[in-house]
């Protein structure tokens, strides 16, 4: 038995009526690593954005189901969502650095919700975490800009982080990175998974078998009317990658590129 930080039942989501996933029903474990595979189209990342409501910023968008998080349903009317998005952050497929100084970037999120008695030191805890600091340690005060694309990536990881989050939502968060910076981030990744939930969109099949505890395989159907994402299976990572319970999922799993 799993303990559940999350509860997905009977999840769909539209998009101008249009379902972009279709009826998951998913329970995604506390703490560890749970990765969303499946091919284009299959809702991955619409999944993940269900986690902390980011689907309710996008056009057209309509969730029918249920999403509890702890227990507690968060599209209850009296959910805050700043505070939601505080326990539940996201890192993005495109690293985003504000356009001021790399101390300023991670205390963006501290100084709205209230600056702690010493943001210098939550500051570099978070850069630290994030394996950041001894890079940036002499510049912290320098624009973000001029860090590179893997840095601007771990930098987003150290904003998150200085909110103290519970979960960490990341999409693809290596698409834009070369090898080297990939595999820092997925070191970043079984760090930080040690105290944190970290549910991780990827393409990557072999990010998935280095990183993840859990994986949840989706595919894609088709009827008259849509092309959607449905779930096929969920279960722990050796277990989905050696002995597959669906012939699609072996099928994925066993391919060369995903």
């Amino acid at each position: 038995m799993i303990d559940p930080v999350f509860q997905l039942a009977d999840v769909t989501v539209s998009y101008n009526a249009v379902p972009a996933v279709q009826d998951v029903t998913l329970d995604i474990p506390r703490a560890g690593v749970t990765a969303l595979l499946g091919p284009s189209g299959s809702g991955k990342s619409t999944l993940l954005r269900c986690l902390n409501r980011m689907n309710d910023l996008a056009p057209g968008a309509h969730l029918v189901g249920r999403v509890t998080f702890d227990g507690a349903d968060i599209h209850a009317p009296d959910v805050d969502l700043v505070a939601l998005r505080r326990r539940v952050t996201m890192v993005f497929q495109r690293p985003t650095a504000f356009p001021m100084s790399v101390f300023e970037n991670v205390a963006y999120g501290p100084r709205l919700a209230g600056p702690p008695a010493d943001l210098d030191a939550l500051v570099e805890e978070s850069l630290q975490r994030a394996g950041l600091w001894e890079e940036v340690r002499r510049d912290v005060h320098q624009d973000a800009a001029g860090l590179s694309i893997g840095q601007q990536q771990r930098l987003s990881i150290a904003r998150c982080l200085a909110v103290g989050p519970e979960v960490l939502l990341m999409d693809e968060p290596t698409a834009s990175l070369d090898p080297v910076s990939t595999r820092s981030v997925e070191t970043l990744i079984r760090t930080l998974a040690e105290d944190l939930t970290i549910v991780l969109v990827t393409h990557d099949l072999g990010q998935a078998e280095r990183v993840a505890d859990h994986l949840a395989f989706l595919a894609v159907e088709a009827d008259d009317h849509s092309r959607h994402g449905v779930l096929v299976e969920c279960g722990p990572t050796r277990r989905m990658f050696d002995a597959p319970a669906d012939a699609r999922t072996a099928a994925y799993l066993g391919s060369q590129d995903g």
